[in-house]
């Protein structure tokens, strides 16, 4: 497996997991299936997620990099078999696992992959999704290193500031409220905090200081809450947001929250999402 050449004794060492939230689908907010192939465009975006896991074990951040999905099928020919993507992920150097297809979300299927790598409940796990295929490896690094110092949290994650008026009231994108420490109070689908005032006169554009901030969906988890997570019952909250992480909060476990600066990537959401990383990765090839 891929281990770090440099440790650093500041920046305990974690397992860095890549978990394809659905391979060849997923739902936006409206129930529409969104295609979500394998291949977005040849093998380029592929192999960029693999150097970017990479870049993140020479920082001694990661010590091990499994890449752990449900079910590889899909109708795509050009697609390699589940068995063929398996074994030339091990001819590459990394750990691969193929776990259940019955998950019912992506914080279940991680804490199978964890149960099964027996890894050490002190532990951390960095979730990488297999929708963020333009995840930046310096901000991995950044919420796997907030959760080993913020030792009252379960998860760490990240966010950044909203500035645009249409992504407040955009329902696809999740916000998050902060406490005075950096720990999340809340997420939502909807408009927090809400500025009465100034949204009763306009909604076109943000008053100035709102501390509004746009979650974005990487994870890192202490591999003990991963284990115990499959036992907590679902909350109302998280039914109704379809959001998981709400799951954790309504059961006390604190998140804490790395405030970055400028505008991660975007992820995989919508069709628009995907054309444009077809694009990029196409671009590539």
């Amino acid at each position: 497996m891929k281990k770090a050449s440099l440790v650093q004794a500041s920046i305990p060492l974690c397992t860095l997991a890549a978990v394809l939230a659905a391979p060849w689908a997923m739902a936006d907010t409206s129930g529409k299936k969104i295609a979500f192939s394998n291949n977005y465009a040849g093998n380029s975006w592929r192999q960029a997620m693999l150097t970017s896991y990479d870049a993140v074990a020479k920082k001694a951040v990661a010590d091990k990099v499994v890449k752990s999905a449900d079910v590889f099928t899909t109708a795509d020919k050009a697609v390699p078999t589940q068995a063929a993507q398996i074994q030339n992920l091990i001819l590459q150097g990394y750990e691969a696992i193929v776990t259940r297809s019955d998950h019912p979300t992506g914080t279940d299927r991680l804490a199978e992959a964890a149960a099964r790598l027996r890894l050490p409940k002190d532990d951390i796990v960095v979730n990488v999704q297999g929708d963020e295929p333009l995840l930046d490896s310096a901000l991995i690094a950044e919420v796997a290193r907030l959760l080993a110092g913020a030792h009252d949290a379960a998860i760490a994650t990240a966010c950044h500031a909203v500035d645009d008026a249409a992504e407040a009231f955009n329902p696809n994108i999740v916000k998050v409220v902060l406490d005075a420490r950096g720990y999340a109070l809340y997420f939502s689908r909807a408009t927090i905090p809400w500025a009465r005032d100034a949204f009763a006169v306009s909604r076109d554009a943000l008053p100035e200081g709102l501390p509004l901030y746009r979650h974005y969906g990487l994870y890192a988890y202490r591999v003990g809450f991963l284990l115990d997570y499959p036992t907590l019952a679902p909350s109302p909250l998280e039914r109704y947001e379809a959001l998981e992480q709400l799951r954790a909060l309504w059961h006390g476990h604190r998140i804490a929250v790395a405030v970055t600066r400028g505008t991660p990537a975007p992820g995989v959401d919508t069709p628009e999402d995907l054309a444009r990383v077809r694009a990029h990765y196409g671009a590539l090839d």
